[in-house]
């Protein structure tokens, strides 16, 4: 998966969007770990520090929890609903 080094703002900004990208569509489907840092990195032709940013801002999305000695999951979303029972139309 390739990226584009020229898109306006940060390389990292530009990593996380791919990550989201995968996450909304299913692809790193929930309560599954996201691939190791090295992996991405290589797959994304970026350095381990991009990656390590990129996950940050993951986490501060809401996207991915990162457990301590056991690696960087992606968050079961929280389906919210569609309507209010208790609000007035």
């Amino acid at each position: 998966m390739s990226i584009d080094f020229e898109a306006p703002g940060y390389l990292y900004e530009t990593v996380a969007k791919r990550i989201a990208e995968r996450i909304e569509t299913g692809e790193l489907a929930p309560n599954t770990p996201l691939p190791a840092e090295g992996q991405l990195a290589r797959e994304y032709g970026v350095a381990l520090g991009t990656v390590r940013q990129a996950t940050r801002l993951l986490r501060e999305w809401g996207l991915v929890v990162t457990v301590r000695s056991k690696g960087t999951y992606v968050r079961r979303r929280e389906k919210t609903p569609e309507f209010c029972l208790w609000s007035a139309p």
